[in-house]
């Protein structure tokens, strides 16, 4: 059963027609890849999908039922964490998420059980200072607690990595790693090696169209080529990393903040 189908989507601005006829299915419990260059389109989509934008045409279904501009119902189905998610800076987390929980109509009792249960998960249960002085990573962490506080079959997250160091991304992989098969998701990036990391299945967008739909084990046997990963659980210095490789004659090919890709090895360095 798929959790969101997306068939034949199409949206301009204007003369500018941002996405032209894209069709793709999430199947329940996967984990699902959405790839392209800032402004390939990526957010519009998501936005059609929340009922947040009108489409000019096509179909999207969540859990069977139809999308509409406007208050949707699906909407019900859905979590959402958006690439900057806003916040009440003068609240505590705990106190934040109750909020929410109040909102969503949740009884006291299952609202305290779901906010206890959920910092816990994003790390969060220990600390009791303002939001307003977290860190881009503690306020994404946040974020996602709230996306998933009334246990959403769908939860959409826009490029929940952008901006944060390799360990902040590292912490947002790991709980989209824990929810797997519980709740369906959909990761837009334009971080490749996020998404080799934990994506079920990719589409790409390009130009406004779907240019590729795979699964990633598929994806990874048509596109194989030598790798290794290196994880680290403390931090590590690159410098020493790249003295040792080159020392054994691996000149590297790019070097970005702690990943380092070295003729056709790709290393991760995850702190």
């Amino acid at each position: 059963m798929n959790t969101l189908s997306v068939k034949e989507l199409t949206k301009s601005f204007g003369a500018n027609k941002v996405i032209d006829g894209i069709s793709f299915d999430v199947p329940e419990g996967c984990i699902f890849g959405f790839i392209g260059a800032n402004g390939a389109g990526k957010t519009t989509t998501m936005k059609m999908i929340l009922g947040l934008l009108p489409s000019d045409s096509g179909e999207i279904l969540v859990c069977g039922e139809k999308v509409s501009f406007g208050a949707t119902k699906t909407n019900r189905h859905i979590g959402y964490l958006p690439d900057v998610p806003e916040f009440y800076g003068y609240m505590r987390p705990k106190e934040y998420l109750r909020l929410c929980g109040e909102i969503a109509d949740l009884d006291s009792a299952e609202n305290n059980r779901r906010v206890s249960e959920l910092l816990d998960m994003v790390g969060l249960s220990e600390v009791n200072k303002k939001i307003g002085s977290f860190s881009r990573g503690m306020k994404q962490r946040l974020g996602m607690a709230q996306a998933l506080l009334n246990e959403p079959k769908l939860l959409i997250c826009d490029e929940p990595t952008s901006a944060l160091d390799p360990a902040g991304r590292k912490e947002i992989l790991d709980i989209l790693k824990r929810i797997k098969g519980k709740t369906t998701v959909v990761f837009s990036t334009h971080i490749l090696a996020d998404v080799e990391r934990i994506c079920d299945r990719v589409a790409v967008l390009h130009k406004g169209k779907i240019v590729l739909e795979k699964a990633m084990d598929d994806l990874k046997i048509q596109h194989k080529s030598k790798s290794i990963t290196l994880e680290y659980e403390s931090e590590v210095d690159s410098d020493e990393i790249l003295r040792v490789l080159g020392d054994n004659g691996l000149a590297p090919a790019r070097v970005e903040r702690a990943d380092i890709s070295i003729e056709s090895l790709y290393l991760e360095v995850a702190k």
